[in-house]
């Protein structure tokens, strides 16, 4: 209720400024306990999520509000795209409402404080619970992307519940390269090394592979191989897209990843894709265009054990998650499943 208030006030400032005036908001909170598991609990990779519904990389870059989204009904939480180096990303305006298309397109560039600044904050809710996974990068200026990644990697590895290695922003040049087979290849060796340098003791957080909607048949199939073959933790499908469809905003030229809910057909055949290229091998998570508990219900009929949100709570506000939770509740009942488990991959 308070936000849609407030939604007419806030869609009258730059996007990213009310993007940072809702971190703000979420920031005055006072400190709750994460939600509690309900019957809509499912375990991924060694992890047992209260509910399966998450909040996508890109909304808490710099890890300044984990605990607030966890405490407003989220099942788990995905900060960052954090980096080696803090960095500025691309020039502004950067970040566009598509009021009429319920979407967004940006083109943001890993814009955050770099790791340090990240890791403190990470650092400093030790003991408060909750599934909180790291979304790592690469700078844009490096010299060694794969050697980012395991920096990161051995940084972040000790605090994550799982690591994100994010290889599929369309707004950092050249990062979606290291989709290809080859490049893939190393970077995930080097990843899975620098892991098991970092924890000595104690259990190894699952890595989780963020990949691209714009993907063809054989780069899908190469893929699922790989992350089979290096027992990855999960897929996160998908990021944002390069491609337009049919849009009626006067944004829908900007350059940049597009995401909402004109992404919605496209994420959820790339889940269906990924769930027969693996085999119901690999969880899935599911991203693009959910904006409801029907959305994220046929995601995960299509295969996904988890979903994710963003682009939607710009336009439904930050209770969206726990309204979604509860949907996904109903649905199971309604259709007779006794657990999200039962009901992935039953289309």
């Amino acid at each position: 209720m308070l936000f849609r208030l407030l939604r007419p006030a806030l869609f009258t400032l730059d996007s990213e400024v009310a993007h940072n005036l809702a971190l703000t908001g979420l920031k005055a909170l006072p400190l709750r306990k994460p939600c509690s598991a309900g019957s809509a609990q499912v375990q991924v990779a060694g992890l047992t999520f209260p509910n399966p519904v998450g909040v996508a990389a890109g909304f808490d870059k710099n890890a300044e509000v984990p605990d607030a989204l966890l405490s407003l009904g989220f099942g788990f939480t995905e900060v960052g795209s954090i980096t080696p180096l803090p960095q500025v990303g691309n020039p502004k305006p950067r970040l566009f409402r598509l009021v009429e298309d319920k979407a967004v397109i940006n083109r943001m560039g890993f814009n955050n404080e770099g790791g340090e600044a990240a890791l403190a904050r990470i650092k400093a809710r030790a003991g408060r619970g909750g599934i909180v996974g790291i979304n790592i990068g690469a700078n844009k200026d490096s010299d060694d992307r794969l050697n980012d990644y395991a920096v990161m990697t051995r940084m972040m590895a000790p605090y994550a519940s799982y690591l994100a290695v994010n290889i599929s922003s369309p707004n950092t040049p050249g990062l979606r390269a290291l989709q290809d087979e080859s490049a893939l290849t190393d970077l995930l060796d080097q990843v899975i090394a620098a892991r098991s340098d970092a924890v000595k003791d104690g259990k190894l957080p699952p890595i989780f592979l963020k990949v691209a909607p714009d993907l063809e048949p054989s780069d899908i199939d190469a893929i699922a191989r790989i992350a089979i073959d290096k027992q990855l933790g999960a897929l996160i499908v998908s990021n944002t897209t390069i491609s337009r469809p049919d849009l009626r905003s006067h944004h829908a030229g900007e350059a940049g990843g597009l995401s909402g809910a004109p992404l919605k057909v496209l994420a959820l055949q790339r889940v269906r894709d990924f769930r027969k290229a693996t085999g119901g091998a690999m969880p899935l998570v599911g991203v693009g265009g959910i904006g409801s508990a029907e959305d994220a219900w046929a995601r995960i009929k299509a295969g996904a054990s988890l979903v994710q949100i963003y682009s939607a709570m710009v336009y439904e506000g930050p209770a969206l998650g726990a309204r979604i939770a509860k949907g996904l509740e109903r649905a199971m009942k309604r259709e007779g499943f006794s657990s999200i488990a039962e009901a992935v991959g039953s289309e």
